[in-house]
């Protein structure tokens, strides 16, 4: 059996459980329990006792879950003897209907099992007499076939008595009667005449029926009759008229009743009622037709429901209210029915007697009435006795605690037999409604009858007290798998029988012993509860029950699951109606649980529609409607647990087009317009948008008119005159613009003059002696009226003239002729109509039309600054002689051929420089030294260019050349290399020589003296000899002409054989172009060392050399160098191969830059075997060797250091900005490397990135260079074009020093 456990933690006052179980014998006052449990006495006095408070508190959940296992552990295993136990039985009042047989039902169980037997009105029933009458075998159920007899010879009061060897169990009475349907009695109804206004009843009155019959009013056509405040029908039937009216004149007013066992319906004679009117009664203050009199009283049973009626009459009809006498109705069990003329109660209790006061209040007054309530009970359980199952000498208790009002009277009986007439047991004693049952003996075994009753009613209750002595068995079935969800409650249960009643105790995989304690609970009916149940306590468990007879146990095993769990709730969807709602619904769940995913539309299952796709972990609904908003519910079950969560679908779409458009407070200039707005599908409307169509001007065009916020309804629109004006309104939402709406009635406003005039008024000259004037004209909307055209009015401005004028009709221009040159003009056009002129024009300035300038520029001179600049200067013209708006002047240049005879003539284009504005002169930029230019100048106008000037030519002194085109190493060998180099592409003067100047730099980066050699115009390559082997050179070069020495070009170049491939500088201080970050990598190899040099362009300052034995796993070593360009690595195994790379890094910058690998040997040192042979000779000699190998390795390392590698040529590309130092004073040398952290290059000389000199002189402004041919120019001559025709990008400025060139000046004017 299982058992529910008893939780006590409330003392009732009744002696309950907090789940209901009695507990029997349990006086308020007092109480002594005696128990054989654990032979222990356990004595506890009630709680009202202060001094036994504390003690109490402590004590008595366990003493009352004590108890409630005693009185739960009532159901004996069928197997055991018991006495008789009634499982079902009829009600108390049962009503038949005569068509169907009598079905009384008495079922019971026991061991043995019991025999029936009936009484019928307090005698012996004798069953088997009776043919009609059909006990069911096994059963006490009767079964008397009245389809030949009489059914009232059947009725009376029945009683069952189910009987065992162990006791007597008897059902309560059962009173059997036949439903009964009686027909209305024949009478006559007289019909009725009222005055109109006055109030009535119509008596139904119908025969009673058992159960009484349901009373309704209805016509001869069977329609019911409608009822209102003024018309009522009563709780007995009848109908209440408040006041009649002549539409209650009817013939056919009628009652039926409708009886519901026999679902038969009985109908009274049809009563006539003739509403007078010839003398209606007037309104009159409210009155009771029901109940009469100021007060009444009703009585009601506990638990039924209680139903007060007032029906008032009166003339308005009177409104009835309710309200109860020094308190409140109960708002959770009232009701209000027949238009609140009768009040309801349901589940009535004592709190609910009282006095009740209705209201009835029309204009003419009010009338009140009382109504007494008082509440009476039949018998009803406080606490029912239950079954007890003793052991021999334990003592029970039995409680028929009843309660009712009036007070009912208590009686007991034992086997059917009143306790009195019993025969005697000194074990048993009666107090009232307990009953004390001490040291019962085997055989005592019986069925004790409560019996409860007062005037109302009465209760009846079996309970057996069975002494049995039985060993501890377990009634859960073995190996039963109990599977609970993570922090979730588990229940492991063991429910058990014997008698003495069986101690249960638990264990965990058959060794731990199980405690009560925070983690778990052992009920008293064996059940084990674990609160909070995690993973780590699943496994087996063992119960064990034992009593003074015997022990047995049994086996149950827990798993503890993982939750289901929704990942993420749904999100709430908003979805355009056509498109497609994707909710998705991922979960997590226990691996060993299936789960199944359900999804529900608005706690409904999924439409039957293909648009609805359920995917593993999704549902996606296609092409979306209207019907599809809802809420959807994603529920993942497993056979444990689920979890579930839900998400609105919102459809919206376009909103519909507003309606019922409407014109009102139509005025000349404006009319309001009301509209009915469109649905909105689910997304706010965020304006309206009202358009118009110009019927006259414009048909079929809708033009924007104005909008309004989408809370409005109206807009005031302004109007035009002489327009018909047809409108439409469409709505914006979320989603886009409805469809417009219907076109409004056609609203003509009258003409007027203009309200404005033409816009974009100028006059401009197009031909000479012509002056246009434009305008932007009116549209037909703008006219205001008929008869539009354009009054054009002019006068020569300055002058005292008056205005000339022209009417225009259907144009935007007039053209005025004869006009003079350049002769600024007032202008204004004003529009007029059939109704009038618009307002008064506003005057423009315009000027007639230009001519070529008349004259040119005079005096033209220029002054030549340098090589590369000039200065020309000219006469402007006389303003009359411009002949327009002066635009400014041009100057026309172009290089005629170069002054040296050897020079190649090339075609050279024109140059043209525009100075804007007033000017008288500017500067010639940009010229090649040493050549013929010519030039003259044209003044230029709006129209266009004068007469050009008389040329000029000038030209340009000598310059220092440019860098030598090219200089390259070639032949290089261990002590020698050749140089060959170009000459410059620009000499700029005539050629007198080159300058050359090398130097060495060592391994330490130190620069070496410097050597300087001198060649005449026609040399471009010398042998170089006497050169240092394995060593590198850094080479200078530049070509020179009377004006001092160009820029110079730089290489550098190793004396090996290997020597990397060199890249030519051509201009010093270039950015390096955009590619790799490293160039090439070098290597030389000493025995234990690796010297790495390396080209490096980039901008990182962490730079590492990394190296690995080759075909090893171990990490890269490494080493940093920072700015350096080389690094010697040392500690190298002798023999043996490395992998060496260069890398770049920059925490700022996530790009790393590295080298291709290269591989260095190290070249293996021969072992120097030593004999160890005690010869002297022999030692000598190996010392003496070994000496002298020291020797020469000191020499070779010394010789190996001076070839050291460094890549000056790309230091010096990377920077722009080179320092310049000058020649040491003692030994002419250029100093030496710098090696230092913010990568300066070598202490030598540098050119600028673009090759050219600055000169310190030039003080010029941007003022005096004109502007390129195709630029622009303002009229204060500022600078703001560009240069046009060929620019020589090697193009340098002369040196207007004549001091003779050094190789120390010419170094100091690089910058």
């Amino acid at each position: 059996m299982h058992h529910q456990p008893c939780l006590l933690v409330d003392w009732g006052g009744h002696g309950e459980c907090a789940w209901g179980y009695a507990l029997p014998g349990v006086d308020p006052d007092a109480f002594t329990l005696l128990t054989t449990l654990g032979k222990k006495v356990l004595t506890m006095m009630h709680p009202t006792m202060d001094r036994n408070w504390k003690w109490v508190l402590n004590f008595r959940a366990v003493i009352l879950m004590l108890l409630c296992h005693m009185t739960s552990a009532l159901e004996v295993p069928l197997d055991l003897p018991q006495p008789p136990t009634i499982t079902l039985q009829t009600p108390k009042d049962y009503i038949f209907d005569p068509r169907e047989n009598i079905v009384i039902h008495c079922e019971a169980k026991g061991k043995p099992k019991p025999s029936f037997s009936w009484t019928r009105n307090g005698t012996h029933f004798d069953v088997e007499k009776d043919s009609k009458v059909l006990m069911k075998p096994g059963s006490g159920t009767l079964i008397i076939d009245i389809s030949e007899e009489k059914a009232e010879a059947y009725e009376g009061t029945y009683q069952c008595t189910a009987h065992n060897e162990h006791g007597t169990a008897i059902s309560n009475n059962i009173v059997i009667r036949q439903s009964r349907s009686p027909l209305w009695s024949k009478e006559r109804n007289e019909a009725i005449t009222v005055q109109m206004g006055l109030s009535l009843v119509l008596q139904c009155r119908p025969p009673a029926g058992l159960p009484p019959p349901v009373i309704f009013w209805m016509d001869n056509n069977f329609q019911r009759l409608p009822l209102d405040k003024r018309v009522s029908q009563a709780l007995n039937g009848d109908l209440y008229f408040s006041s009649v009216l002549p539409e209650d004149t009817r013939s056919d007013y009628i009652c039926y009743a409708r009886f519901p066992h026999t679902q038969t319906i009985q109908q009274k004679q049809p009563i006539s009622v003739t509403v007078l009117t010839n003398s209606p009664e007037g309104e009159r203050r409210p009155g009771f037709m029901l109940p009469l009199g100021p007060t009444s009283t009703k009585m009601v049973l506990r638990g039924e429901t209680l139903e007060l009626e007032c029906i008032a009459e009166g003339l308005p009809t009177p409104e009835i209210s309710w309200q109860k006498d020094g308190g409140e109705l109960p708002s959770s069990r009232v009701y209000f029915h027949n238009f609140k003329k009768t009040l309801k109660i349901s589940n009535v209790n004592e709190d609910d007697a009282g006095d009740y006061r209705c209201t009835a209040t029309n204009n003419m007054g009010t009338a009140q009435h009382v109504i007494k309530v008082t509440v009476k009970a039949a018998p009803f359980w406080v606490s029912a006795p239950r079954n007890l199952i003793l052991a021999p000498n334990e003592t029970g208790i039995l409680t028929c605690r009843v309660n009712g009002e009036p007070k009912p009277k208590i009686t007991w009986f034992v086997n059917g037999v009143p306790i009195e007439n019993a025969p005697e047991d000194h074990t048993r004693k009666v107090e009232d409604d307990t009953m004390i049952l001490s040291s019962v003996q085997s055989g005592s075994s019986a069925v004790y009858q409560c019996n409860a009753s007062n005037e109302f009613g009465y209760l009846m209750a079996n309970a057996f007290v069975n002494v049995l002595a039985q060993p501890p068995r377990v009634l859960t079935p073995p190996n039963q798998v109990y599977q609970v969800i993570t922090n979730n409650s588990a229940l492991l249960h063991c429910s058990s029988f014997g008698s003495p009643i069986p101690t249960i105790t638990w264990f965990k995989d058959s060794q731990t012993s199980i405690k009560n304690g925070d983690l778990y609970v052992i009920h008293e009916n064996g059940t084990l509860e674990i609160h909070v149940a995690q993973p780590l306590n699943s496994g087996n468990y063992t119960c064990i029950a034992t009593n003074n007879l015997g022990i047995t146990e049994n086996h149950v095993y827990l798993e503890v699951k993982e939750p289901t769990r929704i990942l993420k709730q749904l999100e709430y969807k908003v979805v355009q109606r056509g498109m497609n709602a994707v909710f998705e619904c991922k979960v997590k769940h226990d691996p060993s649980l299936i789960p199944t995913m359900t999804w529900l539309k608005d706690n409904g299952e999924l439409p039957d529609d293909e648009r609805f796709e359920v995917g593993t972990d999704s549902l996606t609904i296609k092409d979306v409607t209207d019907e599809d908003e809802a809420t959807y519910t994603c529920i993942m079950n497993t056979t444990l647990d689920q979890d579930s969560a839900s998400a609105m679908l919102t459809v919206i779409e376009k909103p519909d087009p507003p309606t019922d458009l409407e014109l009102t407070d139509q005025k000349e200039r404006s009319v309001q317009l009301t509209w009915i707005p469109g649905d909105e599908h689910n997304s706010p409307i965020q304006k309206f948008i009202i358009q118009y169509e110009d019927l006259l001007h414009q048909p079929g065009v809708w033009i924007n008119l104005t909008e309004v916020p989408g809370t409005s309804t109206t807009a005031q629109l302004n109007l035009s005159p002489y327009v018909y004006y047809s409108f439409r309104v469409l709505a914006l939402n979320q989603v886009g613009y409805s469809q417009p709406s219907l076109p409004s009635h056609q609203y003509r406003t009258n003409p007027a003059a203009p309200d404005e005039n033409p816009s974009g008024v100028r006059g401009v000259g197009t031909e000479p002696g012509t002056l246009v004037i434009s305008w932007t004209p009116l549209t037909g909307f703008q006219s205001n009226g008929p008869g539009l055209q354009y009054v054009v009015q002019w006068r020569q401005k300055d002058v005292e003239e008056a205005w000339s004028s022209k009417n225009v009709v259907n144009a935007s221009q007039f053209v005025v002729t004869g006009t003079p040159t350049f002769v600024p003009y007032e202008i204004k056009v004003q529009a007029s109509n059939d109704y009038g002129s618009g307002p008064e024009a506003e005057v423009v300035t315009g000027y007639s039309a230009e001519d070529l300038p008349l004259s040119a520029p005079d005096s033209v001179q220029i002054i030549v600054h340098n090589g590369t600049l000039a200065e020309v200067h000219w006469e402007p013209v006389l303003s009359n002689s411009v002949r327009g708006k002066l635009k400014g002047y041009k100057v026309y240049y172009r290089r005629e051929r170069g002054l040296l005879e050897a020079e190649e003539e090339t075609d050279q284009k024109e140059q043209v420089l525009l100075f804007s504005g007033n000017h008288s002169k500017g500067r010639l930029p940009g010229l090649q030294p040493y050549s013929l230019y010519s030039v003259f100048v044209t003044v230029l106008n709006s129209k266009g260019e004068g007469l050009p000037s008389p040329s000029k030519t000038f030209e340009t002194p000598e310059g220092v050349p440019g860098p030598p085109s090219f200089l390259n190493v070639i032949h290089p060998s261990l002590d020698s290399l050749t140089l060959v180099w170009g000459p410059p592409l620009n000499h700029n003067g005539r050629l007198i020589g080159y300058t050359l100047k090398y130097q060495p730099v060592n391994s330490t980066s130190e620069l070496g003296p410097v050597k300087i050699m001198t060649f005449l115009a026609n040399e471009t390559t010398i042998n170089l000899g006497n050169l240092n082997s394995n060593m590198l050179y850094k080479f200078y070069l530049n070509a020179k002409t009377i004006k001092g020495s160009g820029p110079m070009v730089t290489e550098e170049a190793f004396t090996v054989m290997n020597t990397t491939h060199t890249r030519p500088t051509l201009e010093t201080g270039k950015v390096p172009p955009v590619g790799p970050a490293f160039g090439t990598v070098n290597t030389s190899v000493s025995e234990d060392s690796a010297v790495i040099s390396w080209e490096y362009f980039g901008h990182h300052k962490n730079v590492y050399v990394e190296y690995i034995v080759e075909n090893s796993k171990e990490d890269w070593k490494k080493e940093l160098v920072n700015s350096s360009h080389s690094h010697m690595v040392k500690g190298l195994k002798p023999g043996a191969s490395y992998r060496v790379r260069v890398v770049a890094r920059d925490p700022a910058d996530p790009t790393v830059h590295s080298t291709d690998e290269v591989l260095v040997s190290v070249p293996a040192v021969p072992s120097r075997q030593v004999d160890i042979a005690t010869q002297g000779w022999f030692i000598g000699l190996m010392c003496a060797m070994a000496l002298l190998i020291l020797v020469l390795l000191i020499v070779c390392f010394i010789k190996r250091n001076k070839g050291g590698k460094y890549p000056v040529k790309e230091k010096e590309d990377a920077h722009q900005d080179p320092e310049i130092q000058p020649m040491k004073e003692d030994d002419g040398t250029f100093g030496e490397y710098s090696d230092t952290e913010d990568h300066k290059p070598l202490k030598g000389s540098r050119t600028p990135s673009n090759g050219t000199v600055r000169r310190d002189e030039s003080d010029d402004s941007l003022v005096d260079y004109g502007e390129g041919g195709d630029g622009q120019f303002n009229e204060d001559g500022s600078f703001i074009g560009q240069y046009s025709g060929k620019k020589e990008k090697d193009t340098h400025e002369g040196n207007e020093s004549s001091e003779a060139p050094s190789p120390v000046n010419a170094m100091n004017s690089f910058v």
